[in-house]
């Protein structure tokens, strides 16, 4: 059976998957902030830490403690984090860096602190749950994209980097799921909005708003799709979750090669002109 490590299993993606993990009879080490999920056992075993994301030295003390006490870990699932809306020009340092420091930095120190050992097991999947913000970023949630983005590149680099050692990783980029990250559990707002902006974030924030409770995606599906590409022979480095998220996705990707179409001359222009 699977022993995973998975952030975030209060509520949510993560309480959806590590509900899955243990319908399927496997081990979930499962962080979260405080109180006990609302998770029958099934036919495997759950145990839980309380642990402050935020708090660099504690995520990586909780990846000690999930080795102390399964001894391996199959897969670490970096799921925790929250999202911040309103204008980029709105945000003040303290949530910016909070942010980061849940949804960037606590995953980085958890695979960092892990990696000793997946390498010693000579195996290994790293997921990180990104967001379709982060590969097709809209108006409203400029900040949060900038995370996931982030967390986006790193797992791009780091597939590449942990390969030859039998570790995989997989970016899930979900898109709207009915869960309450729209709740003020996991979604923070900055300043009150400016009227210079209300046909741009105003717009969204008020589509956000009316979204909540009628969200596209099943967040039980989406947590057998996540088991699924972690019992694939060949699973994807990136993975979208949800109809919305791949609307987003393509048309992102085809705006990108139009306009990198539209300015192939001037970029090809830039090399030295012996080389053309």
């Amino acid at each position: 059976m699977t022993t995973w490590f998975i952030t975030g299993i209060s509520r949510g993606l993560g309480l959806a998957l590590a509900k899955a993990a243990l319908a399927e009879g496997d081990t979930v080490i499962g962080t979260v902030r405080g109180g006990r999920p609302d998770l029958p056992a099934g036919r495997g075993t759950l145990h839980v830490l309380t642990v402050d994301l935020a708090d660099g030295d504690a995520a990586e003390a909780a990846v000690g403690q999930a080795f102390a006490l399964a001894d391996r870990l199959d897969v670490i699932v970096n799921n925790a984090g929250y999202g911040l809306l309103g204008a980029v020009e709105q945000a003040t340092d303290a949530e910016v860096a909070r942010l980061f420091a849940v949804d960037v930095f606590a995953p980085f120190r958890i695979i960092r602190a892990a990696l000793p050992r997946l390498r010693a097991q000579g195996a290994g999947h790293i997921v990180n749950i990104t967001s379709i913000a982060g590969r097709a970023p809209g108006a409203g949630a400029g900040l949060y994209a900038a995370a996931k983005h982030a967390l986006e590149g790193l797992s791009s680099s780091l597939a590449q980097e942990v390969a030859p050692l039998g570790i995989k990783v997989t970016a899930v980029a979900p898109g709207a799921f009915r869960t309450d990250f729209l709740s003020p559990h996991s979604i923070r707002k900055s300043a009150a909005e400016d009227v210079a902006y209300a046909d741009s974030v105003g717009r969204v924030s008020s589509a956000f708003d009316g979204m909540a409770g009628r969200q596209l995606g099943d967040p039980d599906r989406g947590a057998q799709a996540i088991l699924a590409a972690v019992r694939s022979d060949a699973p994807p480095l990136h993975l979208l979750l949800g109809s919305d998220a791949l609307g987003r996705a393509r048309a992102k990707l085809g705006a990108v090669i139009a306009e990198i179409d539209a300015w192939e001359a001037v970029t090809r222009g830039t090399d030295f002109a012996d080389r053309a």
